[in-house]
């Protein structure tokens, strides 16, 4: 799968271990920083990137990675088309997919440790949307609320 990633300087450790944990795996990334974890920087510049990659195509899939999750949650959700969702469980990381269709795992490296970490994004990864009439009712319903709100 074609995954962007990104983080800032506060997620950058788990953006490094995740890189080398799906590159193994076999999954094609697109890093897109940051690079420098000495030099405090802004969550929103990352989650612009990785919304843009998905938006673009370049990218099936997107992971931001900052302290919380909740900053780089709400700069991603600002893009048309986007739905990022905070997960720092698996029930989460793969109901998020199923029903709404998200498309960027958001996880916070202040919040969970690695190895759930590791367990969210595989299970956010495998994760399938369901395609439910239910369910694409609802989503048509936020494609409207994005089409008036999002100018």
């Amino acid at each position: 799968m074609k995954i962007a990633i990104a983080s800032d300087h506060a997620g950058f450790e788990y953006k490094r271990m995740l890189n080398e944990f799906l590159v193994g795996m076999g999954h094609e990334l697109q890093d897109l920083g940051s690079y420098h974890p000495e030099v405090p920087d802004d969550y929103p510049d990352y989650a612009a990137a990785v919304a843009k990659a998905i938006i673009s195509g370049e990218a099936e899939r997107g992971i931001l990675i900052c302290g919380s999750a909740v900053g780089v949650s709400i700069a991603a959700n600002k893009f048309k088309g986007i739905r990022a969702g905070v997960c720092h469980d698996t029930y989460s990381a793969h109901q998020c997919v199923e029903h709404d269709d998200v498309n960027i795992l958001c996880l916070g490296q202040r919040v969970i440790g690695m190895a759930l970490a590791k367990e969210i994004v595989l299970t956010f990864l495998n994760a399938v949307f369901s395609a439910e009439e239910r369910h694409q009712r609802r989503l048509h319903k936020i494609a409207l609320i994005e089409q008036q709100n999002l100018k």
